[in-house]
């Protein structure tokens, strides 16, 4: 399974926010406006190895995955002393989800969050086990580094909490000077994402809390998506097994006060809930809710052991194997077809909403952009998105610079991407209709000549048409102030009137 994700990850292009944070790594700054800087650091880790190559950007997310499995193996096999049937169930379970079996060879921010997630639950597993107050400080490095990854590691705080208070160790732990100190390494592991928004007006912390505050209109519509979202990419069978598994391990630990039983099921009981509940009013962004769900999977394997301890029937033991037995089988011969669909069969089945297509064919645009560069003597390109503006500077991999002209509050700190090249040049604006006629055009003196227009296709299928035009008579401000229409970003879920699952 390793080495299918190394094909998945040589074979399919970029997607665009893997490309998006692909230009992250090619800057010196502490931290990003949309995520903290982990994710960059991970892909400068791949690139140093492999180059700037699609392999190279998504290593670090398949050495990501085996790290997640033998530790979530470990937690398993220091759970149930070392059965051996656990630990193999621990093992090739995130192998029948999509989520981790095929999805960990996509870099995001998730990726990066996971290892680290469950390197922090396996220390508290480790403290449970030792009853070493010392591995409190492993548990606070590791929720540090998890938080330098992505926000949402904040989620599984009230896990740690009841892992600490509802035991009847609480006042133990209350006294210690262990569970403060590691506090504060979170912070001053955290520290690089708190300084650069120091000196940012918060901006990270305003931008994420755009999803956090976002109501719409209640609707049946975006719960049925999260729900049938979760079926697709946990598993069919594997989803309905994992909740079952985190129910019984809950029933366990708050009932007989485990440590370890309520640490997994609490981590994934509250940010799951919390997903459903905004399901309701938003779309939730397909990779948010993935770092909940390893925790769920430990305990699945763990129950296999501790059921026949606990006086349940046989024939609920004997099902509950089946089921768990099934989830596995079928969910990896899922994934391996999923991973046969994109990388060997010429058909879309899924039309224009097909994940993988609806951000492929930008080779294309990039080669009719050269063309045009060459024919009209521009220098530089512009954008007004993120996505087109990342896979143009992928594609065309520094031979003339790119920038977005607008959002430019993304690129805070970022190096000079070739004024000398665009300041008093031509440049070539590529537009994803209709956005390429976006009102900001009004508050430049640029003047605009169309040029072509370019089909984006997949399999066969068009997934965008995009404008290419010639500017003259203008130079972008590329630090414009905050106030500005060219500063600001968009309100990223009700970006053009829809929601958006940028994560």
């Amino acid at each position: 399974m390793t080495v299918m994700r190394l094909v998945y990850a040589y074979v399919l292009d970029l997607r665009t926010d893997e490309a998006y944070y692909w230009t992250w790594s090619k800057e010196n700054v502490l931290s990003f406006l949309d995520h903290p800087p982990m994710i960059a650091w991970f892909i400068r880790f791949g690139t140093a190895i492999f180059g700037d190559t699609t392999l190279g950007v998504r290593f670090s997310g398949i050495v990501a995955m085996l790290v997640t499995q033998l530790l979530l193996a470990d937690i398993v096999r220091r759970t149930t002393r070392n059965n051996v049937r656990a630990v193999m169930l621990g093992l090739l379970l995130p192998e029948a989800a999509l989520y981790y079996g095929l999805l960990m060879a996509k870099v995001a921010p998730d990726t990066a969050m996971i290892p680290f997630m469950v390197a922090m639950l396996w220390s508290l597993v480790r403290l449970a086990e030792s009853d070493d107050g010392r591995w409190w400080l492993a548990a606070g490095l590791f929720a540090g580094l998890a938080l330098l990854s992505k926000f949402t590691t904040v989620m599984l705080a009230p896990a740690v909490v009841a892992f600490a208070l509802v035991p009847d160790w609480r006042w133990r732990w209350l006294r210690s000077p262990y569970p403060y100190l590691a506090a504060l390494l979170v912070v001053a592991v955290f520290s690089p994402a708190l300084i650069w928004n120091w000196q940012h007006d918060w901006a990270s912390f305003r931008f994420q809390a755009v999803r956090a505050t976002t109501e719409g209109a209640l609707t049946l519509r975006t719960l049925g998506e999260f729900i049938g979202m979760q079926f697709g990419l946990v598993g069919f069978v594997l989803l309905p097994v994992t909740l079952f598994g985190t129910a019984l391990t809950a029933w366990r630990g708050y009932r007989g006060r485990e440590p370890v039983a309520i640490l997994l099921s609490t981590a994934v009981i509250v940010p799951f809930g919390y997903f459903l509940w905004k399901s309701l009013t938003l779309r939730v962004g397909d990779t948010w809710p993935m770092f909940l769900w390893p925790a769920g999977l430990a305990a699945v394997a763990i129950n296999v052991t501790r059921m026949p301890l606990e006086g349940w029937s046989p024939r609920l033991i004997k099902s509950t194997l089946f089921w768990a037995r099934t989830a596995v089988s079928s969910g990896i011969v899922f994934v391996v077809c999923v991973f046969l669909y994109y990388t060997v069969a010429p058909w879309n089945l899924i039309g224009r909403n097909d994940p993988i297509g609806t951000e492929a064919g930008y080779d294309q645009l990039a080669a009719r952009a050269e063309a045009q560069l060459r024919a009209t003597g521009a220098t530089w390109v512009a954008t007004t998105d993120y996505r087109t503006y990342a896979m143009l500077r992928w594609f065309l991999r520094g031979r003339v610079p790119v920038v977005e002209i607008n959002e430019r509050g993304r690129f805070q700190g970022f190096a000079d991407p070739g004024m000398n090249l665009i300041r008093d040049h031509a440049g070539l604006y590529v537009g994803r209709e209709p956005e390429n006629n976006l009102p900001l055009w009004r508050e430049t003196s640029a003047t605009r000549q169309p040029l072509e227009r370019v089909e984006r296709r997949w399999r066969g299928m068009v997934m965008d048409t995009y404008s290419l035009e010639k500017i003259t008579g203008w130079t972008p401000d590329l630090s414009p102030p905050p106030d500005t229409t060219f500063f600001r970003w968009r309100v990223l879920a009700t970006l053009m009137g829809n929601p958006v699952a940028h994560s």
